[in-house]
């Protein structure tokens, strides 16, 4: 019994260690530009899906971000650089528009900040 509970001990130690410290394979999306807009749909279920989003500096932004996941921690986005805390209803798309005027990397996460997300503007 104590070789089955050490087993089991182990399995969760490495899959947690995998969670947190593993490389995973993340979702790009690169904005195309149409009419002088650009626009990315970004999928909210377990997650953000795609978790990279590239923009084109100067060029004006939406990302419309829709939410399938039942969960209270996935009910907000959240972008600090830009003072944006958006709620997300479920099965409904939220636009929220991005300031493209200067060039970076900038994170976003839900409202607990467990799940990220990167913008590129470039």
């Amino acid at each position: 019994m104590k070789v089955v509970v050490l087993i089991v001990g182990l399995a969760i130690i490495g899959f947690i260690v995998w969670w947190f410290f593993g490389k995973h394979d993340v979702a790009e999306a690169n904005a195309k530009v149409t009419n002088d807009q650009q626009v990315v749909d970004v999928e909210v279920n377990g997650g953000y899906s795609p978790e990279v989003v590239v923009l084109k500096k100067g060029v004006p932004a939406r990302l419309n971000f829709t939410r399938k996941d039942s969960s209270s921690c996935l009910d907000r986005v959240v972008f600090s650089d830009f003072g944006i805390n958006q709620a997300l209803q479920q099965n409904e798309k939220q636009e929220i528009e991005i300031d493209t005027s200067h060039p970076g990397e900038f994170q976003w996460s839900c409202g607990m900040d467990m799940f990220h997300g990167k913008l590129v503007i470039k």
